[in-house]
Order: structure tokens, then C-alpha cells, then sequence
């Protein structure tokens, strides 16, 4: 390792704005066994293909289907 190193000429990160949250929630069993089976079909973790299809909804605007009516 060097003494010093020269960071003058250094540029900020250009993915820094795609950088990725924990968060925590809750999901029942069903939907966790839904992407853990395609996980093993595509060979990708569950949790990624779970972020690629909720920012497949964001990106389209898709909504969810709500069944319960306001009071």
C-alpha cells in the first residue's frame, strides 16, 4: 500500500444514484416460494428478480388491484 494516495483528480460516482436500500418487509410464504421456484428456473437470487418486477410496475405505472371499498 502506498503512504498517500491522489484523490485530485477523483470523480463522484456516476451510479451512486442506482445504489440499493435494505429494507424490511413483510411477505407472505406464497410469494416468497413464487420467486424463490423462479430463482432456481433463471438462476438469479429471488430478491433480485422480486426488485426487477417491482420496478417493472413502477417504471409502467401499473397499480394494484384493490378489492376493499372506502367506508
Amino acid at each position: 500500500m502506498r503512504k498517500s494516495y491522489d484523490f485530485s483528480k477523483a470523480k463522484q460516482n456516476p451510479y451512486a444514484n442506482r445504489l440499493k436500500r435494505q429494507l424490511t418487509i413483510r411477505l407472505d410464504a406464497e410469494t416468497i416460494e413464487y420467486f424463490q421456484s423462479l430463482s432456481r428456473e433463471f438462476g438469479a437470487p429471488y430478491q433480485t428478480l422480486m426488485n426487477m418486477y417491482l420496478r417493472e410496475c413502477a417504471t409502467s405505472k401499473r397499480r394494484p388491484q384493490w378489492d376493499v371499498t372506502p367506508a
